[in-house]
């Protein structure tokens, strides 16, 4: 399986958005450098609120472009890094990846999958009703999030727009995703 980089965005101050940049670098076992939520242990604000000590599973943040051609059919405007995704990727189904893949990007850098974003309600107060676009329920009730991936850096390196992405799936029995 094999994808692209659309974009990549990075912030050094808490924002929901992250501005898009030419290029990023990826640091191993700490995540984007320069962004606000790198680190050895999480920086996610809700997150530190709970544990400021509990490992940072979500050093990076991957979204499928994709999902903004799906919203944009629903009426909806968003542009790569609005979300506050660290890589945007075209080609690649990054929901249906299990946990444990690694993630490729560009010559370098390795991203470990470790779980899905939880989405919040900062994403109803930058576009009122996005929230319930990408937080659904399947027929059986189940909650289904869209608003993409977390993961890990394995190995460090920098990424810019048009950059491959190549999958590697873990051994079997493969894991689901689940919020992280």
């Amino acid at each position: 399986m094999t994808g692209s980089v659309v974009a990549v965005s990075s912030n050094g101050a808490y924002s929901f958005t992250k501005p898009n940049r030419p290029g990023i670098r990826l640091l191993a076992g700490l995540g984007v450098e320069g962004d606000v939520h790198a680190g050895v242990t999480v920086k996610h604000r809700s997150r530190v609120r709970q544990d400021p000590a509990q490992p940072n599973l979500r050093q990076v943040h991957l979204m499928h472009a994709e999902l903004f051609d799906e919203l944009a059919a629903a009426g909806f405007a968003v542009e790569p890094g609005q979300l506050g995704e660290n890589v945007t990727t075209r080609g690649v189904d990054l929901l249906a990846l299990p946990v444990g893949t690694l993630l490729h990007l560009g010559a370098e850098a390795v991203v470990e999958v470790t779980g899905l974003r939880n989405p919040c309600a900062q994403i109803d107060a930058f576009q009122p009703g996005l929230l319930k676009q990408v937080v659904g329920r399947d027929e059986a009730g189940a909650v289904v999030r869209k608003a993409g991936i977390m993961g890990v850096v394995r190995s460090g390196g920098g990424i810019r727009p048009g950059d491959a992405v190549t999958v590697t799936l873990p051994p079997e029995p493969h894991r689901p995703l689940e919020r992280v």
